[in-house]
Formats: C-alpha cells, structure tokens, sequence
C-alpha cells in the first residue's frame, strides 16, 4: 500500500478537485467517501483519513474498461460531508465531487422537510433512512441519479470477475441513507431519549425490533402518499333555493408509486380492497399514518382524522375553504400532499397590471407619440385587471366576489371558488401613475413590484412599440456613415452606432462597453457628427475623461473628423466661451469636480463619460458633479461595464438613464443580492432583460467582431521564493497571526489589508519591502530574475515590451536596474504631468526604447501602445477585468503581430491563491461577482492562515 505523507488541513482545498467516489456500508453511518486522483497521484492526506489502494474502473486505451489500482483517502461519512460542503466555494470541483457535493445538498433539504424514518439494516442494526418519498421526490432522485458520472461510482461491484459497476440509483439511495443516519446522532440525542439506539455513532444491533421496523420504516419502500380531494354537494339545490347550504368535504386519498393511476381511497386501503398491488400492502397503513400526522401539523382542520377508526375524509367549514384555496394549500404542498379540486368549479384569482396607454393599434407603427422618458413630470398609467380561471373579470363581477364574503359564488351561470380576502385585496387594488422611465422597466422584464410583492405587467400602446424598438434581434440597418467623418467603419462599429443613434433618438442613455481597442472613440465621433444632422438633437459635444486621455481623443477627432472644432477644458486659462456648434469640449474628472457649475450652465447636445468605471462608486464627488450637467442625450464608454459587483452597473446605468434600475437599496435587494450569492438565476435573467437594450458589449474573441487579430497566448510564469524573500514572508505571516487573534474587527481588517500589501511586496522584491534606500538587487527575487531571462528573449528579437506593476516604488526599481544593465526603459504613472504621457506614448511607439513600465492604474486604460507584442504582468491584481485592460494596451485595433502576456506569479505564496481567485472572477464576471481584496478581510483566522500559508521550499 502507498503511503500518504502527511499533509495540513489546508489541503482539504484540494480534496474537491480529486474524483469521489461513495463506499455504502452497514449500518449507513459506517460508510465512506473516497478521494482518488485522476492523473493516478497520491491525494491530499486528512487527520481522519485511511489510506487505501482500490482497484477502480477506468477506460483503457482500447477504448473498453479495465481495472486500475490507485491510491485513495477514505474518509468517513460523517468527516467528509464538511468537504462536499465547502467544494461549492472552491475553483476546478471535480465533476464526481460536485456530484455527491448535490446529492449531499439533496439530503440536507429531504431532512430539512422531516423526510426521515427508524428503521434497522441488513445487519440488523438501528439506522436512520430517508423517507417517505413523495412521487416528485422520486423523480428528483431518479433524475439526479441519471446524471452520476463514471467516476463517482468507480469501484466494482466484486474483487474480482466483471468489471460490474454499482446501479447508480441504488448507490445514490444507500448514500441519502447514509447522511439520513449521520446527521441526527448530536451528542445531546441520549440525553432525550434515553439510550444509545438511533442516537449513538457506533452500531447498535437490536435485532428484537425487526417486527416493528418493518412497519415503520416500510414507507421507504413502498413510497405511498396523500392527497386530498375535495367534493362539493348541493350546488343544484343551491341554485333553486337562495338558502339551500353547499357542503365540502376532502377525502383521503393514497398514491402509490406505480404513476398516476395507483391511486385509491383511504378507506378502501383501511377496508383491505385491492390490497394484492404491491404498492398497497397492508403495511402501507402506517406509511400512510405517519404522512397523514405530517399533513396534520401543516394543516389542522385535518387533525380529526387521525382519531378516526377510519381516516376516509373531513367536513370543510366555509373559513377552511377558503384557507385551502391559499395558505393551506401552500403548507400541503409543502409537506407533499396535493388538493385536487371540483373541476367544473373555476378558481384561481389572478392579478395582472397594464401600463401604458390603451391599445390604439399605434404600437407596432410607431406613430405614437413617446413621452420624454426622463422628465420628472411624464406620467404613465398602471391599470389592474383579473382573471379567474382563465376568464377576464370586470370590476362589476370582482365586487360581487368581493361582498360575497364567503368561498362559493354564483357568477356566469356558474359557481367559482375564491378566497374572500383574496378577493376584497384585489378590489382595493387602484389604478396609479409611474414614471416614463420606471414603466419602461417594466415593460422589458415583464413585471413591476407593486407594494411589496411582483405582479404581471403588459405594456400598451406606445410603450409597446418602444419595447419592441428596443428589443428587436438583429434590425435592419438606419444609419450609415455620417457626413464628414473621414474613415471607414467596419461592420461591428456601424452596427454599435447604429445602436447607439436609435438609443439616443428616444431620449435614453445607454453605455457603449465593447472591449479596449475595438473602436469606441471613433464610434462615438461618428454619433457626433450624425446627431448634428437632426436640429433636435444637435449641439455641443463634453466628453469627461481621465487625465492620460486628452490626447488621445484629440487627436482621433482631428483625424476622424477633421472639420468639427475640439477644445481642452483643463488646466489654466480654461474657458467655454464662443462654443462653436457641434464642438468638442474635452475636460477630465478631476475638472469637472472643480468647474461642475460653469459646465452645467452649457446646452449640451451630448455628454460622454469615457473610462466610466472611474464614477462606479455613486457617492463620489465626481459622480455627483456629473450627474449634475445636464444634456440631450448621455452616453458612458468603459470596457468594463462591471468590475467588482453590480452596484458598479447600476452607477453607470443610473446616470445615463436615471431610474431605470430603481433605487440603489431596492437594486441591491431585487437584483445585485440574489445574482452575486447565485441564489436566484431567475433575477439575472430580468436583469439581463432589463440591461440588455442600454448596454452594448462585444469582445474582441466575438465572432467577426475583429478576426484581424492576431492570436493572444496568455502565460503564468511560476517562480521561486529567494531564501531572503521566504524567510521575510513566513515571518511576516507569523508576526501578523499572532497578533491579529485579539484585536477588535476594525483593526484586524486593517493588519489583514497591510499583511496583504507586505507578502505580495516580499513576492516582488525585498527591497520595495524593506524600503531600502540604495538597495542591492541582483540576486534577491527570484521574478527579478525571471524577468531579466525574459527580457533577454524579447530584445534579441527587437519586440517591444509593456511590464505593468501595481507599486510605483517596483517600477522605479526596475528602471533602476534595467539601467545598471544598460537596457532603455520609459516609465509612467500616476504622478507622470498630461504633456509628458503623450511623449511618453509618442516615444515609445516611435521605438526609441523597447521596455516601457507602467503603474497599473494609472496606464491601464486608454493608451495605444501597438509597439509592443510583450506584456508582462511582474504583480497581480485583485481584479481580471484591470488587468484585461492593461493587457488591452497592446492587443488593440492596430496590432498586427501575436501578443504574448506574461504573468509572474510567485509559486506557493498568497499569489498562488490570487490566480485561483482571478479564475474564478473571471468566469463568472458576467454574472455573479465577487468583492475583490476586502472579502478577504472577512476570513476567519483558519481561513486567512489558508490562504498565506507558505508552501514548498525557497531555492
């Protein structure tokens, strides 16, 4: 047998990357869960872990299967389930791991509904079980079972013979018995039950229970459940004698496991009729006993019943009724029981709402007249209309339901069954006016959160058409290229200002996010000059941008369309005056904090907010001053429309279609919540649908987005520690730990954000550490040495070469030592004045030197540095979408050669765990975001001690 070394806790993060396999045993709670590696490996080691060779089925090379030794950690049930549990959070889960990690997630919710019986094993020793199962619940367990991959049921059935695997339906049950039989053994269950039989970890054999077992536990096998059907008697009388009592009762029914048609009265089971079908074996009384006690405690008026000689049906009061149309129902169901009602009685009050104008055959020719949808002084109706069974109500008919005050009501020359509070809750229902805006939200989802609770809503008239308008797949193409505009624009940027122009025309902001270097400058010139076309939509164009930009985007209009006017709203002497029509202003972010006033006092045709992640947080200064200049039209340009959370897309939507998304608290609460936990798929969805029309995103790898790309090869470059830098790292992590134990939350988020900073500047280098003043620097970081190696390569083929560090200190010291060895480097940053960017820029892509460094934040966005096919990454940051846009500064519109990314990761260290975190961000970036660098304040201490851990050995 291998042995398996040793290993910390830590390692139970790679558990969930091995393949699991589930090992049943008698009683259940004995058995275990195995961990085996697919490259055939050694796994992790576990305190409570046994070592194990297991011949496993595996496929071979002829394409068959053979049996193949391999190495596998057993861990008892009760030991493995906090690894499946905790697999969910974990980067590269194994498909057999996520398999028993759902069917765990399975269980817990079968015994969160009280789905648990006693009963004693093959062996005969006291077990738990789940059960009994309903027949949906069934069909989950079938279904889930289907979907068990090969190697979560890899070990055969014998020794030797056929490779004959377990039936996975089989296995997956004898597992749910399993956690059934482990979770209720707490130590406190002796306490209250007087013995160690059902209550203690270690097998107890009670083989006098047998008899009674059988009976108890016999729900597991046959799977009998309720339902009730309730009858109505009278409604003839009723209808001849205004006074003539309707009576209703619900019978017991029993299912069996068969299908629909294995289903009989309570009383005929308990009268021993057609008791020969195995579903209904005498037995079967019990199991319909114990359901028959859990409807009873979800739904009292069914209390009666189990006193009864024989539990056959109820008499139902009107009030009862009416409860069993809601509430009742609901708690039932719950429980697994059914209400099946008179079908010739229609029920089932529904409210929807209508916004909009009526329907005047306008909507789908768009002659009718659109409000201005961000005026504060536009209203649109919310209408309330209702349905029962299918059949639209009048107001008429929904006071008769409502004055009735009781379940049955003669309407139509028919009787209809509603729950008078119900109903009196629909009549008080009154029409209301919203914003433009507010219904146009509603309009894309599909629904509106009326007084606490979501309703139904079908937009008319001319928000109709505008839904359509802003919806339609694929529409044909209006505008082309404008007069003026001295370039060609490929298909995706027609199409973007196409997009664009439609959005405006109505009045709406929208948010222009395709990725760095597709084309958004020239695009949004074009949407310039073509607006200039429209007397309404015309005037002066502000375009608020970073700093490091203004260049840029004066020269793409110099370019692109060279007879339109441009300014510079910045530095001294800035003013506005004598604005030409159509004129560019250009000013930054920081201006517009500082001149918000004199800004907002100019018409503007349009305002453009470039790099619009720099207003991502609502409550800054500079977010409110830009809400403050007001315009015909806003449009915001970014590559990345979210960074860290969808608070971010809300800032941005917010301003350029102000409350379209609602309050921040009620997104947080309707949207950014449930999406971000991954709770609720169905909100990303109305999200999606609601976002969709106001935020265009296309990627370079889109499918004839940019096929004249050249490929992108993405590389992490794993390094070693030093001595001297893993010395200083395991001593920072142990100083920090020991101290961190007792100090209060607040201070502890702060050592945990300084011991953050501290190890990822010992995995660059010592001395940006230690902040030495003349320091040494050959010989003491191992990335400083990886990077000199891959210098070398790239100036023997004279490339170019972009190297990004989030520390200006590392950027200086890398200027220092690239020119103790002669090797010409440019450097920029935050500190670096507008003028000297751009001849920065201009150096650079002249070829005057072949390594340009640059601060992470300050150069990862907007500049065009085609000069280079290198880039490399010396240090990680906490978000991909940052370090995509550095990475963007090379791979543009323009670049003709491959582009390779180099990110140096030092290996075993906190970095390591940063690349695993970006993976992860990464895929999910669209949808379900995480919190970036402050999440990890919230770690508990094992989990930060996880996390810094040092691992393997300097060199």
């Amino acid at each position: 047998m291998q042995t398996i070394p040793t290993a910390s806790p830590s390692d139970l993060n790679e558990l969930t990357q091995c393949c699991v396999v589930f090992l049943p045993s008698d009683p259940p709670r004995t058995g275990h869960i195995g961990f085996w590696r697919p490259d055939g490996g050694v796994p992790p080691a576990h305190a409570e872990g046994s070592p194990a060779d297991l011949d496993l089925i595996l496929p071979s090379a002829d394409g068959g299967v053979e049996r193949v030794p391999l190495p596998v950690l057993l861990l008892p049930v009760r030991t493995a389930l906090p690894v499946l549990a905790r697999a969910r959070a974990l980067p590269q889960e194994h498909r057999a791991a996520a398999f028993w990690r759902t069917a765990y997630e399975m269980a817990l919710g079968f015994l969160a509904r009280g789905l648990l019986l006693p009963g004693l094993s093959a062996g005969d020793h006291d077990a738990w079980r789940v059960g009994p199962l309903s027949a949906r619940d069934a069909e989950l367990v079938r279904e889930l079972a289907a979907a068990m991959p090969p190697e979560a049921h890899a070990v055969p059935l014998t020794a030797d013979g056929p490779p004959l695997l377990p039936e996975p339906e089989r296995l997956l049950r004898a597992f749910l018995d399993a956690i059934a039989d482990v979770l209720p053994r707490s130590p406190a269950a002796p306490m209250v039950t007087g013995g160690p039989a059902y209550t203690a970890l270690e097998p107890q054999r009670l083989p006098a229970l047998r008899a009674w077992a059988d009976d108890i536990a016999v729900g597991h096998d046959a799977g009998v459940r309720l339902s009730l059907r309730v009858e109505a008697s009278g409604l003839d009388d009723a209808v001849s004698q205004a006074d003539a009592p309707v009576r209703f009762r619900a019978v017991l029914q029993v299912h069996g496991q068969s299908g629909p048609a294995d289903v009989m009265d309570a009383a005929g089971l308990w009268a021993g009729a057609d008791t020969g079908r195995a579903a209904f074996a005498p037995r079967a009384r019990a199991d319909a006993l114990l359901a028959l006690r859990r409807a009873a405690q979800a739904w009292p008026p069914l209390t009666p019943l189990l006193s009864a000689a024989v539990p056959d049906a109820v008499d139902l009061a009107d009030d009862e009724i009416a409860e069993l149309l809601g509430e009742g129902a609901r708690a039932l169901a719950a429980v697994g029981v059914d209400v099946h009602w008179p079908k010739h009685l229609a029920r089932g009050l529904t409210s929807h709402a209508a916004i909009g104008p009526p329907d005047d055959g306008t909507a789908s020719s768009g002659t009718a007249t659109v409000p201005s949808l961000l005026s504060a002084d536009e209203r649109v109706t919310l209408s309330w209309w209702f349905d029962l069974g299918g059949r639209e109500l009048s107001r008429e008919e929904l006071d008769r339901l409502a004055e009735a005050k009781r379940p049955l009501v003669r309407l139509r020359d028919g009787w209809v069954l509603v729950d008078p509070r119900e109903a009196e809750r629909a009549r008080t229902e009154r029409d209301r006016s919203v914003a433009p805006v507010e219904a146009l939200a509603a309009a894309l989802t599909g629904s509106a959160e009326v007084d606490g609770r979501r309703v139904d809503v079908r937009p008319t008239g001319w928000l109709e058409g505008l839904r359509e308008r802003l919806t339609a797949q694929d529409p044909a193409l209006t505008v082309g290229r404008p007069p003026g505009l001295a370039a060609t624009l490929r298909d995706y940027q027609l199409r973007g200002l196409d997009w664009l122009a439609r959005t405006t025309s109505l009045g709406l902001g929208c948010c222009l996010a395709d990725d760095m270097g597709l084309g958004k400058t020239i695009t949004l010139i074009a949407l310039h000059l073509h607006r200039q076309t429209d007397p309404a939509a015309a005037g002066p164009a502000l375009v608020v941008c970073p700093a490091s930009l203004l260049g840029n985007w004066q020269r793409e209009i110099e370019r692109f369309a060279p007879g339109v006017s441009v300014r510079r709203f910045h530095g001294p002497g800035r003013d506005l005056t004598s604005l030409a029509d159509g004129e560019f202003v250009l000013t930054t972010y920081g201006t517009l904090r500082l001149d918000a006033a004199r800004l907002a006092a100019v018409p503007w045709g349009m305002v453009v907010a470039d790099e619009a992640q720099h207003v991502k947080n609502p409550y800054s200064a500079t977010a409110r001053a830009l809400r403050t200049i007001g315009a015909r039209a806003r449009v915001a340009l970014t590559g990345t429309p979210v960074e860290n959370n969808l608070t971010e897309l809300w800032a941005i939507l917010d301003w350029t279609t102000p409350g379209l998304l609602g309050s921040l608290g009620s997104f947080r609460a309707r949207y950014a919540q449930p999406v971000e936990g991954g709770r609720d798929p169905a909100a990303a969805q109305r999200l999606a649908r609601l976002v969709g029309p106001f935020l265009l995103r296309r990627r370079k790898s889109d499918p004839g987005i940019a096929p004249e790309l050249p490929p992108k090869t993405e590389t992490d470059h794993p390094v070693a520690l030093t001595a001297e830098q893993a010395g200083l790292y395991e001593a920072l992590v142990r100083e920090t730990l020991d101290r961190i134990a007792s100090v209060d939350d607040m201070t502890r988020r702060g050592m945990i954000m300084r011991l953050l900073t501290g190890l990822k500047q010992i995995c660059n280098h010592p001395a940006q550490f230690l902040k030495e003043d003349d320091p040494r620097l050959a010989g003491r970081s191992g990335k400083l040495e990886l990077l000199d190696e891959l210098l070398g390569t790239i100036l023997a083929a004279d490339s170019g070469v972009l190297v990004f560090t989030q520390y200006v200190r590392m950027a200086r010291l890398l200027e220092r030592h690239l020119a103790a060895r002669g090797v010409p480097s440019l450097l920029l940053h935050g500190g670096t004045p507008v003028t000297a960017r751009e001849e920065l820029v201009r150096r650079f892509q002249a070829g005057e030197a072949p390594v340009f460094l640059l601060s992470l934040k300050a150069a990862g966005t907007g500049l065009n540095l085609t000069r280079a096919d290198h880039v490399v990454h010396y240090d990680r940051w906490w978000n991909p979408a940052v370090e995509a846009q550095a990475t963007d500064r090379a791979y543009r519109i323009g670049q003709t050669r491959p582009v390779q990314v180099h990110r140096l990761v030092a290996e075993g260290t906190l970095e390591d765990r940063i690349a695993e975190m970006l993976g992860r961000k990464r895929e999910l970036a669209d949808a379900v975001l995480g919190s970036g660098e402050a999440a990890l304040t919230e770690l508990s201490d094992e989990e930060l001690a996880a996390l810094v851990e040092l691992r393997g050995e300097a060199r």
